[in-house]
């Protein structure tokens, strides 16, 4: 795969977040073997692999929310592995959760001010980004309505808004898409292009949504029982027959060399 100069750019300045030879086990189970990840900034991409391939678990270690046996997290080039999720999030790496952790009495707007006065904003500096954000991302209709009133796809669109009212650099989403019916995944794959689009993060996004992450990703990268099995682009993923056979299904082969 060539080299894209703005990826090439990114490296160049830090703009990176990384994990390195990273491990964990639990209870004997070893739930990451030496998994190596790279996102930069102003790019997208999909982690996928089946359930229990250490996916949500690798989001964990490079948000904080788990600690690796061994290994190390960097961002922009400086070891974050025993940061806290709060100063992580403080220094520009946000995540979704695969279930909503809105506050559901608060209104939507409310959630998303208080994302962003969770960062450090100002209380009129995080009104103001949420008024940017529920806008954006098509919610502005409801930002007097309670968060726990919204269907589940304007639920997931608000866990984005949230993650990027702190302005992050990174945002790691973890099944976004889980539940959407499929006549609204066209509109959420909109949603997550604007993230490295119109804020220039970096965006990983995990999910079981084949078509969502083909059509998004600008790489993905496969796990297998905690180990990476395959990289690529999409067209590469598709075509390798490891991959097909045992996440994407014989007709993935198939319908690429169609």
């Amino acid at each position: 795969m060539a080299d894209d100069p703005q990826r090439e750019d990114t490296r160049r300045s830090g703009a990176t977040l990384r994990a390195a030879s990273v491990s964990r086990a639990f209870d004997g189970v070893q739930a990451l073997r030496e998994v190596t990840l790279e996102l930069h900034r102003k790019e997208i991409v999909g982690l996928i692999g089946p359930n229990g391939a250490g996916k949500s678990t690798l989001v964990n270690v490079l948000t904080g929310f788990d600690y690796p046996d061994a290994g190390t997290v960097e961002l922009a080039g400086r070891c974050i592995t025993r940061w806290s999720p709060h100063r992580r999030g403080r220094h520009g790496l946000a995540r979704t959760f695969q279930h909503s952790r809105s506050f559901r009495e608060l209104t939507v707007r409310e959630n998303v001010e208080v994302a962003a006065l969770g960062s450090g904003a100002g209380v009129r500096e995080a009104r103001r980004r949420a008024d940017d954000l529920l806008e954006r991302l098509s919610l502005t209709q409801y930002s007097s309505a309670p968060a726990g009133s919204l269907s589940h796809g304007d639920e997931r669109r608000l866990g984005v808004a949230r993650a990027l009212a702190t302005e992050p650099r990174f945002v790691l989403m973890d099944e976004p898409a889980a539940g959407l019916p499929e006549a609204e995944v066209p509109d959420f794959a909109a949603v997550v292009r604007s993230v490295r689009d119109e804020h220039g993060a970096g965006v990983l996004l995990i999910d079981h949504n084949m078509a969502l992450v083909m059509e998004v990703c600008d790489r993905i990268q496969v796990l297998d029982h905690g180990a990476t099995l395959a990289e690529g682009d999409p067209r590469e993923i598709r075509a390798n027959l490891d991959v097909a056979a045992a996440y994407l299904g014989d007709s993935a082969v198939h319908e690429d060399a169609s």
